[in-house]
């Protein structure tokens, strides 16, 4: 069934082009929506089925009244986990999906990594600093008629976070492998992404962060976009 919808895709990716967000998130984020979002034939086949199982339980919690909540993990919360939760919600409010709260925890507390943040700016997010630290505290925007995301590191069954009703979306090998139980969650499933903090203080470290938020930004469109079909 899965492979049947692939067949679709070619056609319905160019009245996406077409349709896509009618200028809903922030002008630099738009412009890098929409580039992403001419490059969905880099998902190969088999993300590309993986995403479409991410846009089937969006789609069946919708359509039942449902509020989606999804909740990103990895090992830190600290790079990948972040980086998904906030492509996510934008893409969401890109396509006018309403009712999708995304969140994103750890195993582990550490703290939304500064390289993370910086490539985030960098494609068009607003981020602001609400209280400095250790582990701080920041304001995400992606769209001027959105609510901000408040991003900090945080276990995922943290009190901040929805803790039963949600999918577990593990975008890090070590968290799926070494967190076999999701407390709360009613869905998992694994969409994990190569850590950039393997190139941390490399001359390879600013084309990898963004190479990373590329890729993640494109898959989260075009989950969404599959929303609505």
């Amino acid at each position: 069934m899965l492979r049947a919808r692939l067949l679709q895709l070619t056609i319905k990716t160019e009245h996406l082009l077409m349709h896509l967000t009618n200028q809903r998130l922030l002008p630099t984020l738009q412009h890098t929506s929409d580039e992403l979002t001419k490059q969905f034939d880099l998902i190969d086949t088999e993300r590309k089925e993986t995403l479409l199982r991410l846009a089937h339980y969006v789609r069946e919690r919708l359509a039942a009244g449902k509020r989606v909540y999804l909740n990103f993990i990895c090992t830190h919360n600290s790079r990948r986990s972040h980086i998904s939760q906030l492509w996510a919600q934008a893409a969401a409010h890109a396509y006018g999906i309403e009712n999708v709260h995304c969140l994103s925890g750890g195993t582990e507390v550490t703290a939304f990594n500064p390289r993370a943040v910086k490539a985030m700016q960098h494609v068009g997010f607003q981020i602001l600093v609400n209280q400095p630290g250790d582990n701080p505290v920041y304001q995400v925007r992606f769209a001027e008629d959105a609510p901000p995301v408040i991003a900090f590191s945080k276990r995922y069954d943290d009190p901040f976070n929805t803790t039963t009703e949600f999918a577990a979306i593990m975008t890090c090998s070590h968290a799926d492998a070494n967190c076999p139980i999701v407390l709360g969650a009613t869905q998992r499933m694994s969409v994990t992404y190569n850590d950039p903090k393997e190139y941390d203080g490399t001359g390879q470290e600013e084309e990898k962060y963004l190479e990373r938020v590329a890729q993640i930004g494109r898959e989260m469109l075009f989950a969404f976009s599959m929303v609505k079909d």
